[in-house]
């Protein structure tokens, strides 16, 4: 089983750079631990502390925030082995979740603890040449540290993107934006990564409206929609709802 969450691990974002020994190291720290979940469980409540980052093994995660009146609002699930959450609330002056996460099965979570993450390097001391095991908690804390950076940077970047989708007027101009940033086959096909529901989640709408554009915009012949294969078949006419 630990080899299997080494070469997990070996494959995120979080462990670019790592050689075995430092993934090795990483995961015989003391502030990395293997949680197991049941389903239904609750990972983290809203207003609780961030203290860890959380990284899938097994299972999946669904992201909800309760309102005022009582609803639950979904914001999203993790299915893929191998996805961090609860990263950035381990960096912003944030001392509470606003949202809360549940185990939608039996699931397992490698959790690393903040101080691994935002502990200062410079308290290490690099000129200690006969302490290895120190200049090695150094050399992770610096490559987890960039990781994270990269991560932030990357997230910003899709942020800024849902921002320009979400600022279209219609929602068909919502579709053709989303559209036109998915990476796209040499023959225009489009293989979405995202399933209906958590498309319409990201549109801000509803997924009977969703489905109904799309329906639409097929019948008019701009797209060809298959599962979550979309075809664009009219670029031009897809670009003058942009």
């Amino acid at each position: 089983m630990r080899q299997e969450i080494k070469e997990q691990l070996k494959g995120t974002s979080l462990a670019r750079g790592m050689t075995d020994d430092d993934v090795e190291a990483l995961l015989a720290s003391s502030q990395v631990r293997l949680v197991h979940y049941k389903k239904g469980e609750i990972i983290f409540h809203e207003g609780d502390v961030p203290e860890r980052l959380f990284l899938l093994v097994s299972g999946a995660v669904r992201i909800l925030k309760d309102t005022y009146s009582g609803r639950q609002i979904f914001l999203g699930e993790i299915r893929k082995p191998g996805v961090m959450f609860g990263e950035v609330y381990l960096f912003i002056e944030r001392h509470a979740y606003d949202m809360f996460t549940q185990a939608l099965a039996a699931t397992e979570l490698l959790e690393i603890s903040s101080h691994m993450l935002t502990q200062g390097a410079a308290e290490d001391d690099f000129g200690e040449a006969d302490d290895p095991e120190r200049a090695q908690r150094v050399r992770l804390q610096g490559l987890l540290q960039r990781n994270l950076l990269r991560d932030f940077a990357r997230k910003a970047y899709q942020m800024n993107n849902m921002l320009k989708v979400l600022a279209s007027g219609s929602l068909r101009g919502k579709i053709a934006r989303y559209l036109m940033l998915q990476p796209q086959k040499a023959d225009g096909k489009i293989c979405l990564s995202e399933s209906r529901e958590s498309t319409a989640i990201y549109l801000a709408v509803s997924r009977p409206a969703l489905s109904r554009e799309l329906s639409a915009m097929q019948k008019e012949g701009i797209l060809a929609v298959e599962s979550r294969t979309i075809h664009i078949l009219d670029r031009e006419k897809l670009e003058e709802d942009l």
